[in-house]
């Protein structure tokens, strides 16, 4: 039988154990999490049409639209408000829908048709929306109104379309034009200037002659 103190360890001898059991702890496994291989594939080729243009893009899979339209093809009329899909300063026409292109991968939207708001119109032949805006003052800094404009535009569509909001009284009739349907359907749009009812004043203007 062991004599007791053959088996006393000094505390010393006791914190040099440990500190050595969780350095090997510690230690980078071999077998650990693996790095990328240069084969692995982070780019993919995508082909949308983009205000009656064809282009081809060979891009980081992980590539927003809104940076495949700001970085890649240089049409900055498109603005990067908070990136999160809260403010609308993002919004493009995508197949006739709005959509916040800061929410959205690049390569998700393959043979896809896209409008920016340099698509809408030029100087010197504005589309009807974008004159009423300079008409009704429905800017002041200007940061949002391309998101503002391409999203008015594709509300006017939607009422056209009959598609409901939630402000819509009833289901069973055909959708009107009204402030209170252009301002539930713009909300996602933010004018941190308050250009609100000049926004409005514009988008009544287009509606009514387009009735």
């Amino acid at each position: 039988m062991h004599n007791p103190v053959d088996l006393e360890i000094s505390r010393r001898d006791l914190l040099v154990a440990t500190a050595a059991s969780v350095a090997i702890t510690a230690a980078p496994s071999v077998a650990g999490a693996q790095t990328p291989t240069p084969e692995t594939p982070f780019s993919s080729k995508v082909s949308f049409t983009v205000n009656g243009e064809v282009r081809d893009l060979d891009i980081d899979t992980r590539t927003s639209l809104l940076d495949a339209l700001r970085e890649h093809l240089h049409l900055t009329g498109t603005k990067k408000g908070c990136d999160h899909g809260q403010c609308g300063a993002c919004t493009v026409i995508v197949d006739g829908r709005r959509i916040n292109s800061c929410l959205t991968l690049a390569v998700m939207h393959e043979g896809d048709t896209i409008t920016t708001i340099e698509g809408l119109g030029k100087p010197g032949n504005l589309h009807p929306m974008q004159a009423a805006f300079v008409k009704h003052d429905g800017f002041q800094c200007g940061y949002c109104t391309p998101g503002q404009i391409c999203s008015a535009v594709a509300v006017l569509e939607e009422i056209r379309a009959n598609v409901p909001s939630h402000v819509s009284g009833d289901l069973t009739v055909e959708a009107r034009v009204s402030p209170d349907e252009i301002r539930e359907r713009m909300s996602g749009n933010i004018c941190r200037c308050g250009a609100y009812s000049n926004i409005l004043d514009a988008i009544n203007e287009v509606a009514g002659r387009q009735a």
